[in-house]
């Protein structure tokens, strides 16, 4: 059945879908209430379960250009920088998963994944459009902006985000509690540090009560700094609310010299900090015309780098199940049911890796990595996951 499916949002949950759908025959409308596109300057990462998706719609000459493939995901310790724990990303993971694992910038990931979609339908987005809600009935869904402005469709996706609209519609309000946490995003040329500072990995620096993530965009022309410490300070929870840089120098004393470079040297008008918010989740996304996919359903912690990477996965499974199903219902039940239980899984996983990333001494974590095999783990359930092949029942 070729639907007219209409998106609550134009990120990249919701352009992924759009490709998705349009590729499979269904006519798409993405209403963003932004007034132009764009991503907000930081690293996102793309592993096998999610480039399936993406290669499957073309995209892996243009991802290559813009991206780094890691040669490993290194844990080290805070105050030493010494390595504890690591496993095998680049080749070995293209290998054994059939796709790379991939680190971009923002912008240049939610440009292609545009691109894409406006290729396959010129005017696929609607901008200036900010959804306040739905209406929906037997001939369809009504979708309703705050301008005034109305779209009819067949079926409507709420990928609005952690704020959904559609969310609020279909599971009421999700109260948004602080985790304790905030995030600190930067990103600086590498040309403005040392020669050969770090290796081109993903190394994430752990210690007590915070832990920092670096690795590589635009071909190793950045380096994206992401230090996640717990405090009581609670700000905006914004990706673009900017924060003074005294108050990130303060919140790593003690760390080591590589963390101290790249604190040194970023411009100091451009460090940003956002407060990190928990959402319940929820026991049914869809009513009979409307489901939801990526944060405004499933939003999670930023500890397993998978946020972006269940999106896409969403759009890829909810396009299967509707080609599986007799109506817009049966598929959307489909979808959420085969759904639940793996983003779940992430959410959780996300949370739990806060705890370990964030132990109360580096004896702590040491015993912990001696424990546990964080490769062998993540690539037994995590990225060995193919949206476009596993079984939907």
């Amino acid at each position: 059945m070729a639907l007219k499916i209409l998106i609550a949002g134009a990120g990249m949950g919701g352009l992924a879908a759009a490709s998705s759908l349009m590729k499979a025959g269904h006519d798409v409308e993405v209403y963003e209430q932004a007034p132009e596109l764009g991503e907000v300057g930081a690293g996102i990462q793309m592993s096998a379960n999610a480039m399936h998706v993406l290669m499957g719609l073309d995209l892996r000459e243009e991802i290559d250009k813009v991206s780094v493939k890691p040669g490993a995901y290194v844990f080290r310790a805070f105050d030493t920088g010494e390595e504890i724990s690591r496993f095998n990303l680049a080749a070995d993971h293209e290998k054994l998963h059939g796709a790379p694992y991939c680190q971009m910038h923002r912008a240049d990931f939610h440009d292609i994944l545009a691109r894409k979609a406006q290729s396959m339908k010129s005017d696929v987005v609607r901008l200036n459009h900010a959804v306040t809600g739905f209406e929906e009935d037997a001939d369809g869904v009504t979708l309703k902006f705050s301008n005034g402005n109305t779209a009819h469709g067949d079926m409507l996706i709420g990928a609005d985000g952690v704020k959904s609209a559609i969310r609020r519609q279909i599971a009421g309000d999700a109260p948004a509690t602080y985790t304790g946490d905030c995030a600190w995003r930067i990103t600086l040329p590498v040309e403005e540090l040392p020669n050969d500072f770090l290796p081109q990995v993903m190394s994430v620096f752990m210690g007590p009560g915070a832990h920092v993530v670096c690795y590589f965009l635009r071909a190793g022309k950045l380096l994206n700094f992401v230090g996640l410490v717990e405090t009581d300070d609670v700000s905006e929870e914004s990706w673009t609310a900017k924060f003074p840089w005294e108050k990130l120098k303060a919140d790593f004393v003690g760390w080591n010299d590589k963390i101290q470079t790249i604190i040194d040297t970023v411009d100091h008008d451009k460090c940003y900090r956002w407060s990190l918010h928990y959402r319940p989740p929820i026991d049914n996304w869809s009513t009979r015309r409307a489901t939801m996919l990526g944060d405004s359903v499933h939003a999670t912690l930023p500890y397993l780098a998978q946020g972006a990477c269940m999106a896409i996965e969403d759009g890829a499974i909810l396009t299967r199940a509707l080609s599986m199903s007799d109506n817009i219902p049966d598929a959307l039940q489909l979808y959420q049911r085969n759904r639940m239980d793996r983003t779940a899984r992430i959410v959780e996983q996300s949370d739990a890796n806060r705890t370990l990333f964030h132990m109360p001494s580096m004896e702590a974590i040491r015993a912990r990595f001696a424990k546990v095999d964080e490769g062998a783990d993540r690539n037994g359930w995590l990225y060995s996951y193919n949206p476009l092949t596993v079984d939907l029942t």
